[in-house]
């Protein structure tokens, strides 16, 4: 009997070590394959970057080891949705972060609340996301339809302006507009959406449409603005090349990736809201994540999106943290409201939603930006609490 007891006492000693070494295991869904594969590719430097930023270098959290297990959803729905469920059921991660597209975001949510794990969106942006279709499991890092169009339209709200828009016939561009239209009467202003244009997403010619955003704006008076919502590559130089400025039209592009933005250097002045530029958030975290990325790509300066999976590895980690777990009871209680560090400052993640607060940018194109990645200038960093976010999932 004594024999069987210090078996059994020698069983629980062994077992406290072993099981604190089990692996934490997080699954990072992208669209690696596709249109949107230089965003899949920041992504994970970003996140790669952020853990090792949130743990010190260490990898690990409460003694357990980071393991990350990398899928490609190919940017297909189906595809995500089957990554995400054998990430849960064959991988057994823990927590899952992604993905690139919002139609394929939407496809994973059900698998999160399925399976009672938590999804941690990024960088997918439609609004339904922490709106109609949202469920207790989601959280996201990555800003919304509505955070870009609020910024947006803080940037046209003092003047009578005529806007008409240009977005991808899909989930992200019709969630944009509509959020446009939204934001500009959350903000009082006195612009108005006169037309709107949807294309596909492989558009290359823009002839017709740019004619059709053309008479709906050119007899209009005071200030003329198409603004475009688009994901890979961008319409905005087919557009310059149909001549906006006989009818006196400005072009409002929004903030993109650096290899887009480089093709409007010669649009001096050129103005638009940003999730972020390297070069606007003034902060340790930021200042760390340039040094850095930096140092491991040749001199040039993190992007877009490596903000973003910067953000989502140190939302991670600050909510295991904080829970002191990775039971997914404990993580929602810690992650609602939890406050954490990113490149842009600080985001929240709101109670209402799981969405990030977060500040967002309005930037002009410098007058003869001296190369590929330097430039922006800052007109202006615009606070969360300016952009009065609705709550749209009728929680």
């Amino acid at each position: 009997m004594l024999r069987r007891s210090i078996v059994a006492l020698a069983g629980v000693m062994l077992a406290g070590p072993v099981a604190a070494q089990q692996p934490l295991k997080i699954a990072l869904i992208y669209s690696k394959t596709g249109p949107l594969e230089a965003y899949a590719r920041q992504t994970e430097a970003g996140f790669m970057l952020g853990l090792e930023y949130a743990t010190q270098g260490k990898m690990e959290i409460d003694g357990r080891k980071i393991q990350v297990i990398v899928k490609d959803d190919q940017l297909k729905p189906d595809m995500g949705k089957a990554a995400l469920e054998q990430a849960y059921g064959d991988d057994k991660v823990d927590i899952a972060v992604g993905t690139t597209g919002s139609p394929i975001a939407l496809a994973m949510l059900p698998v999160a609340e399925e399976y009672k794990k938590i999804l941690i969106v990024e960088p997918a942006v439609a609004d339904q996301i922490t709106g109609d279709k949202w469920n207790r499991y989601i959280f996201r890092t990555a800003r919304n339809s509505s955070q870009d169009a609020l910024a947006a339209a803080a940037t046209l709200k003092d003047e009578n302006i005529s806007i008409a828009t240009l977005a991808q016939d899909n989930a992200f561009g019709k969630d944009g507009i509509a959020s446009l239209k939204d934001a500009l009467v959350a903000v009082g202003s006195k612009a108005k959406v006169v037309h709107e244009e949807y294309t596909p997403a492989q558009t290359t010619d823009f002839t017709a449409s740019g004619q059709r955003l053309f008479d709906s704006l050119k007899d209009k008076p005071g200030r003329k603005i198409i603004a475009v919502v688009w994901a890979g590559a961008h319409p905005l130089p087919k557009l310059m090349d149909l001549k906006p400025e006989r009818y006196k039209i400005e072009i409002a592009p929004g903030g993109n990736i650096l290899p887009v933005m480089a093709g409007w250097k010669q649009f001096a002045g050129l103005e638009g809201a940003i999730y972020y530029y390297w070069g606007f958030p003034k902060n340790p975290v930021n200042d760390w994540l340039v040094t850095e990325y930096k140092k491991k790509n040749n001199g040039a300066p993190p992007d877009f999106f490596v903000a973003g999976g910067m953000a989502a590895g140190m939302a991670v980690v600050a909510a295991v943290k904080k829970a002191g777990s990775t039971d997914t009871e404990k993580l929602i209680a810690a992650m609602e409201g939890l406050e954490f560090d990113t490149p842009k400052g600080k985001m929240t993640f709101r109670k209402e939603d799981h969405q990030a607060l977060q500040v967002m940018y309005q930037w002009r194109m410098k007058a003869n930006p001296p190369d590929n990645t330097d430039l922006l200038e800052l007109v202006r960093e615009i606070p969360a609490d300016e952009m009065k976010l609705p709550i749209k999932n009728k929680r």
